[in-house]
C-alpha cells in the first residue's frame, strides 16, 4: 500500500480549530485519527476542536491524560478521545475496549506510538510541531496510505 502526505503551516491557534473543524466534517465511525507530537505541540488543542465542531452542543473537552479515554455521543455517532500518553503495556489497551472502537467509532488518539502493533492501518496520522521562530505557530504533517483519506485532502489542500 503506498503512504500518501501532505504538510501544513498552521500560523494561530485559530487556523490550526479551523483546519480540524474541516477534517471533522468528514469523519464516519470507523474512521481513526493518530495525533503525533512533543508535549505542547498542540495534540489536545486540534482534538477539542475537532470534537467541539462535531458536537450539537458544544460543551467542555478534557484532555484524557489521566482517564486515558473521553467518549462522546455525536450526531455522525461515539467519538473516543484517547490519551495513550500513561499506558504501560498492550493489555491496558486491550481492558480500555479500544481496539473495538477503532471499527465503530471516529477514535482520536495521542500518543500513538503506544499502539504498537495494534495501530490501525486504515488511520490518517496527523503529527505536529512547535515552530522554532513563532510560538503560536505548528506545523503539521499528515501521511496516510487507506485511499478513503484522498478526497479530504484534496479538499482541504485546494
Amino acid at each position: 500500500m503506498t503512504t500518501t502526505s501532505a504538510a501544513f503551516t498552521l500560523n494561530s491557534p485559530e487556523e490550526t480549530a479551523e483546519l480540524a473543524a474541516r477534517i471533522a466534517g468528514a469523519l464516519r465511525p470507523g474512521d481513526c485519527l493518530l495525533l503525533e507530537g512533543a508535549i505542547g505541540a498542540g495534540k489536545t488543542h486540534f482534538a477539542r476542536h475537532l470534537i467541539q465542531s462535531l458536537m450539537d452542543e458544544p460543551e467542555d473537552v478534557p484532555s484524557p491524560t489521566f482517564t486515558l479515554v473521553q467518549t462522546y455521543d455525536v450526531p455522525a455517532g461515539e467519538l473516543w478521545h484517547t490519551d495513550l500518553y500513561r499506558l504501560s503495556s498492550l493489555d491496558e489497551l486491550e481492558e480500555l475496549g479500544l481496539t473495538e472502537a477503532f471499527d465503530s467509532a471516529i477514535c482520536l488518539v495521542e500518543w500513538p506510538d503506544r499502539l504498537q502493533e495494534l495501530t490501525p492501518a486504515h488511520a490518517l496520522h496527523l503529527a505536529l510541531a512547535l515552530d522554532s521562530e513563532q510560538e503560536d505557530r505548528r506545523h503539521l504533517a499528515l501521511r496516510w496510505s487507506d485511499p478513503k483519506w484522498q478526497p479530504l485532502m484534496e479538499r482541504i489542500c485546494a
